[in-house]
């Protein structure tokens, strides 16, 4: 394709971002969320308007939830596809950063595409616009810096030829993939220039597929082979990097036990012998156990989240090894580790490759059968119908009605420790937890984001009354669109993660439950009530057998269906977890404040 084409900056970038390919021929950014305001309304409001047919323009009700639609679209294509947002200057922009940190957190992509101010600065101060009293070159969209793995400011059109090939490869590079943030100066976006009709070629992403170092392998295997009692901690990157067959091949071969962090979870079936469930703080009695006794740690594309390695108390044998399988350098050296720096698919086959016949001692099964003993119970049918529902029945009356294909999805509260230690996950991709940045809010766009990417899937979004508050205008765009996920509402009335936290810290029950809360009036809200408001389809349900009931229902719905259960805010489930580093205070006037502190203390000393 030779010459050039006139085209407005927005035009522009809206052409180049409909023909980016990945690398199975299809578009990589599979539509664009936007709310319009006067900074991207006159510029790629048009533009998107001229495009229609190539690339779907979505309209959401927030901007973060916009964000959070796309990000776990992109979790659930496995970083594959993505999508991008756009927004006005201003509060429309800083609703993104808490979005930006959450894909940054996860590694994940996200084309932000935010309007900024005039950069000719003739009407400057816009409405909106932040002023830095010491620097003309700031402007609000500069929060993205630190949440972003790439940062552009387009002051010019011709800008883009080299703004958005860099854009593309940060979001398609497994090492360095993450948000990238295009803050796009309002009058620019109207601004034409004659662009290389050449840009506009359709171009391919491949997945780069790092091998590992030969140095780096034969350290690795030497480690390996010395080991008496080694494990695999599979992270995120195991799904990421598609490689959930491989890791099951090399565990299978090598007869190495694997235990799942959350972002890592249904990397193997629940029930294959050498997956002995999660680990770390909200991790099971049997994968925490195999740990403890551990001499080689071998992660796999986990980020060693403090949540994984219970604040790094976990891994108890002195004269343990860990290693770091990870496409990203700066993961592959945490701790100390031994890198092995490479792709999890080609990385995995290699190590494999070179260990030959090399097969650990097989692991002790009764410590997977007794965890189960353990816990299974927790999760019955309660024999007193009348009694309030813990979480853990919820959460066994959702796995009932589970099939081969749902997913269960969650990301904050007292949800994604429970379902970390007691859901089955039957198959990859089953599990979606949003526990790297754990931001409430995500779960009611991040169910319509997973039903967006995998419409074939049953989706079932867990979600507690305190996130639910956070963020649920989404609810409303998923019934617009028709879109169906069923959603169970927990409701303890508060946050009732953070409280057992506040009494497990020897806090007294303060401001977290709302009847602890500073009030006038006791709290009542009609949740049911609430999301049929916006659209869906909902029921409040009085026991578990009514949940069974509305779960049933729900499979016949044609958009999001909640039910609302009322839950016992205290228990959680006894068994299992390991400690997780929440300082205690040094000095207090209540006894049990300095009771847990002495108990801190001790824990810091066993490290």
């Amino acid at each position: 394709m030779t010459g050039t084409l006139r085209l407005t900056a927005a035009q522009a970038l809206v052409r180049y971002i409909s023909v980016q390919l990945n690398e199975d021929g299809v578009p990589f950014l599979d539509g664009i969320w936007a709310i319009f305001g006067h900074g991207n309304v006159a510029g790629l409001g048009e533009a998107l308007y001229g495009a229609r047919d190539a690339i779907r323009t979505y309209r959401g009700h927030n901007e973060q939830t916009m964000c959070h639609a796309a990000i776990a679209y992109a979790k659930q294509q496995g970083r594959r596809r993505a999508m991008a947002v756009t927004s006005s200057i201003g509060p429309g922009a800083t609703n993104m950063v808490t979005a930006a940190a959450l894909a940054h957190v996860n590694r994940l992509p996200l084309l932000l595409l935010p309007g900024d101010v005039f950069a000719n600065r003739g009407p400057d101060p816009v409405l909106q616009q932040i002023e830095d009293f010491g620097d003309g070159t700031v402007s609000a969209n500069d929060c993205f810096r630190p949440v972003v793995r790439y940062f552009d400011r387009i002051t010019r059109p011709e800008q883009l030829l080299t703004a958005l090939p860099r854009a593309f490869a940060t979001m398609t590079d497994p090492a360095d993939c993450g948000p990238v943030c295009l803050a796009f100066c309002q009058d620019v976006q109207a601004e034409a220039y004659d662009f290389p009709a050449s840009f506009f070629e359709p171009r391919l992403w491949h997945q780069r597929r790092i091998g590992a170092d030969e140095g780096e392998l034969a350290a690795v295997v030497a480690a390996i082979r010395a080991a008496r009692a080694p494990v695999i901690v599979a992270g995120g990157g195991v799904h990421y990097a598609q490689a959930t067959d491989a890791l099951r091949r090399f565990a299978e071969t090598h007869a190495i036990p694997v235990v799942e962090s959350q972002a890592g979870k249904s990397a193997l079936a629940w029930d294959h012998p050498l997956n002995f469930g999660p680990v770390g703080v909200t991790g099971s009695a049997s994968a925490n156990a195999i740990c403890e006794a551990a001499d080689l740690v071998l992660g796999v594309g986990t980020r060693f989240q403090d949540f994984t390695t219970g604040s790094w108390n976990l891994f108890r044998n002195a004269g343990r090894n860990l290693i770091s399988l990870n496409v990203a350098a700066y993961d592959a050296m945490k701790h100390g580790a031994m890198p092995l720096q490479c792709d999890a698919l080609r990385g995995l086959k290699e190590l494999s490759q070179a260990l030959g016949d090399f097969a650990a001692r097989a692991p002790d099964g009764a410590l997977k059968a007794a965890w189960f003993a353990s816990v299974d119970p927790l999760t019955d049918r309660p024999e007193d119908a009348n009694a309030l529902p813990t979480d853990q029945q919820v959460i066994g009356a959702v796995q009932r009605a589970s099939g081969p294909d749902t997913v269960v999805m969650c990301a904050a509260g007292t949800m994604p420790g429970e379902l970390h230690k007691l859901w089955k996950a039957p198959r990859a991709g089953g599990y979606h937890m949003e526990y790297g940045f754990s931001c409430m809010g995500y779960e009611v766009a991040g169910a319509m984001g997973i039903k967006m990417a995998q419409p074939e899937r049953d989706v079932i979004c867990m979600v507690g009354d305190g996130s639910y508050m956070m963020a649920n205008s989404e609810l409303a765009t998923a019934a617009m669109l028709g879109i169906p996920f069923t959603i169970v509402l927990t409701d303890n009335r508060g946050y009732g993660c953070i409280n057992r936290l506040q009494m497990g810290t020897g806090g007294a029950e303060f401001n977290n439950l709302l009847e602890h809360s500073h009030h006038v009036t006791p709290s009542s809200i009609d949740f049911a009530a609430h999301a049929a408001s916006l659209g869906a389809r909902s029921v409040h349900v009085h026991s578990i057998a009514e949940l069974e009931a509305a779960l049933v229902e729900a499979r016949s719905a044609s958009g999001p269906f909640v039910v609302v259960i009322d839950t016992d805010p205290y228990p959680s489930t006894p068994d299992g977890g390991y400690w997780w580093d929440v300082a205690v205070p040094e000095v207090s006037e209540r006894d049990e404040v300095r009771e847990k502190r002495k108990a801190y203390e001790a824990q810091l000393r066993a490290r």
